[in-house]
C-alpha cells in the first residue's frame, strides 16, 4: 500500500470542477478510480451516492475512497466527508445491530453536518448514524446509544464514559485533525484510540498537514497512505473571489448593499 512519491494533476485525471485542488496532489498511493461505478460499492450506496447529487468523484476522492489507512489533505468543497462516509457505509454490516465507526470532528456544527451526509448517502441502506456533542443530557445520550444502537457514532467523548462499546468499531475518522489538536483535544485522541481494536482502519482528514498533524498519526496509523496537495496549491478553483475598487471609505457599506 505504499510507494515513492508520485504527482498527479488533480484536472488530468477528471475532478469535476468546483471540487479540486487548484494544484498538484502527491501520494504515494497510484490507484485512481475515476467513476464511483468502478469501486466495487453496494448498490443501495451507489444509490444514496447518485441521490445525493454526485456524478463524479473529485481528484481527491478518487484516490481516498478505495484505501483503508489513508492520511488526507483535503479542503472545503472538495467532498472531504463524502470520502470517509461512503468507505464507512461500504464497510457497514446493516444486519449486526452494533456501533461499527467512530467519527471525531472539533465542532458540534461538524458532527451535524457529517451526520447529515452519512445519513443521506446512506439513505437506501438504512443506516443509522447518532451525533454527540457537549451542551446535551448525558443521561439521554446514553439512553439513545443504548436503545438505538447506532451503527455510526459522530463527534463523541462518550466512549471515555463507558457508553459505547468500543468492540466492534472496525473504522475510526479523524476530520479536521489540524483543529482538533489546535483546540487541544490530542490526550482525547490518544485515549480514545487506545481503546479501540489494533487492526482498526484509520481515516485522518486535514486541511493542512503541520509537524504536530504527522506526528500524532505515527502514533496509531501504520505505513498510511498519503494524499496531499503541495503547500502552495492549496486554493480552491470552485471558489471565485472578486473586488471593487471603491474611491472613498464612506463609500464602503453602500457599495456592498447594491451588490
Amino acid at each position: 500500500m505504499s510507494g515513492g512519491s508520485v504527482d498527479y494533476n488533480s484536472r488530468e485525471h477528471g475532478g469535476p470542477e468546483g471540487m479540486d485542488p487548484d494544484g498538484v496532489i502527491e501520494s504515494n498511493w497510484n490507484k485512481i478510480v475515476d467513476n464511483f461505478d468502478d469501486m466495487n460499492l453496494k448498490e443501495s450506496l451507489l444509490q444514496g451516492i447518485y441521490a445525493y447529487g454526485f456524478e463524479k468523484p473529485s481528484a481527491i476522492q478518487q484516490r481516498a475512497i478505495i484505501p483503508c489507512i489513508v492520511i488526507a489533505q483535503a479542503q472545503s468543497s472538495t467532498g472531504k466527508t463524502a470520502i470517509f462516509a461512503i468507505s464507512i457505509l461500504q464497510q457497514l454490516e446493516i444486519e449486526f445491530k452494533e456501533t461499527q465507526a467512530l467519527v471525531l470532528a472539533p465542532t458540534r456544527e461538524l458532527a451535524q453536518q457529517i451526520q447529515k451526509v452519512i445519513l443521506a448517502l446512506g439513505d437506501y441502506m438504512g443506516a443509522t448514524c447518532h451525533a454527540c456533542f457537549g451542551g446535551t443530557n448525558v443521561r439521554n445520550e446514553m439512553q439513545k446509544l443504548q436503545a438505538e444502537a447506532p451503527r455510526i457514532v459522530v463527534g463523541t467523548g462518550m466512549l471515555n464514559r463507558r457508553y459505547l462499546s468500543p468492540k466492534w468499531i472496525k473504522m475510526f475518522v479523524l476530520d479536521e485533525a489540524d483543529e482538533m489538536l489546535s483546540r487541544g483535544f490530542k490526550d482525547q485522541i490518544y485515549e480514545i484510540f487506545q481503546k479501540l481494536n489494533t487492526s482498526i482502519q484509520v481515516v485522518l482528514l486535514s486541511a493542512t498537514m503541520p509537524t504536530r498533524v504527522l506526528e500524532v498519526t505515527k502514533k496509531f496509523m501504520r505505513d498510511p497512505i498519503q494524499i496531499l496537495v503541495k503547500k502552495e496549491e492549496l486554493t480552491l478553483e470552485g471558489i471565485k473571489q472578486f473586488y471593487i475598487n471603491v474611491e472613498r471609505e464612506e463609500w464602503k457599506l453602500d457599495t456592498l448593499c447594491d451588490l
